[in-house]
């Protein structure tokens, strides 16, 4: 009897556009693997993200409120999600492969430090350090005890080139690049407002004009055109205008949100909290877990590697907890 996973990529071949990146067809992992006879390649990708221990951190992992005092801003694991659906909508829309674009949405930002930017400004303070490319160390590296989740090619490729000045290999890295901007652009204002930074009326009118008058509208306007704009083309792109709008309205949110004092009034503790673990650790490199000693024994690397491994894969709340453990001098008890 053929098997279920034959069946799925064969649909794959008679559904999904010709532009599309086919599981059957994909480059492969780093270790050969016996294939499930259930799953596609991408769909075990796409598992093995979500299971990780690294996904699961992005719920106490900063967005772009440090630490905020309330239920319903988001933290870079709601954000995950979000991104993942925007995805999954245009990928859909596209014919291409939404299991891929799941897998890679799921995965871009699970390199991010605590405290969301703050904290990878810190770390690239003290050493060259780059979230995307922590991503591609924690799938190829740290997780599961140092043997990593051995991806396949096109979701390592997504991982590593999701950000801004990145293109990614496939269309689905493309959907999952322009999704994750989308997402937060959205989110970000919409959190704004929750924080009384900003009122939807503070958006300049050209943009809401452009792109809309709600977070909703404005969602719908981009994803929908980027299905408009990406039909039979080579490439996943918006319009000049809405691609415009979209620039215009990240670069008031700039001005507005990611630097306004009210916004930033702990970052510049979060980094100062970075840092001295970060000297702490180089210092007592010994007082690492054991999994992280294992790695700089068994690997051809610094301390300095293996000290940001460590700090990069805290929660926000972890890392508060150390810096107090280590900094911070305790009641003195009888």
């Amino acid at each position: 009897m053929i098997s279920i996973r034959r069946q799925l990529e064969e649909r794959e071949r008679e559904y999904l556009s010709t532009r599309a990146s086919l599981s059957s067809d994909s480059k492969g992992r780093t270790r050969k693997e016996e294939e499930c006879e259930i799953r596609t390649v991408f769909q075990r990708d796409r598992d093995r993200i979500l299971h990780s221990k690294a996904f699961r951190r992005l719920k106490q992992k900063t967005q772009v409120f440090l630490l905020p005092k309330g239920d319903h801003y988001r933290t870079r694991l709601t954000h995950t999600l979000e991104v993942s659906q925007n995805a999954r909508t245009i990928a859909k829309a596209l014919r291409l492969n939404e299991d891929l674009v799941e897998a890679i949405a799921l995965g871009h930002d699970i390199g991010h430090t605590p405290f969301g930017h703050a904290g990878e400004d810190a770390l690239n303070m003290v050493y060259q350090f780059s979230h995307s490319k922590q991503g591609l160390r924690v799938v190829e590296r740290l997780e599961r005890q140092g043997l990593g989740l051995n991806l396949t090619w096109e979701v390592r490729d997504g991982i590593l080139n999701h950000q801004t000045n990145s293109t990614p290999h496939t269309l689905e890295g493309q959907v999952v690049r322009l999704s994750d901007k989308i997402a937060y652009i959205n989110h970000d204002i919409d959190d704004a407002i929750r924080g009384g930074i900003m009122v939807e009326e503070d958006i300049p009118k050209s943009i809401r004009v452009s792109l809309g008058e709600t977070n909703a509208d404005r969602l719908d306007t981009m994803v929908n055109d980027i299905i408009v704009h990406s039909m039979e083309r080579p490439e996943v792109k918006m319009s000049a205008k809405i691609g415009d709008a979209m620039v215009e309205l990240r670069s008031f949110l700039f001005e507005s949100v990611y630097l306004n004092p009210k916004a930033k009034s702990t970052e510049e503790k979060a980094i100062h909290l970075v840092k001295n673990l970060y000297h702490y650790y180089i210092s007592n490199i010994h007082s690492l877990p054991q999994q992280f000693l294992e790695l700089l024994a068994d690997e051809d690397t610094s301390p300095e590697r293996i000290v940001c491994d460590y700090i990069a894969g805290m929660t926000d709340y972890y890392a508060v907890q150390k810096f107090q453990d280590i900094f911070v001098p305790e009641a003195w008890k009888i």
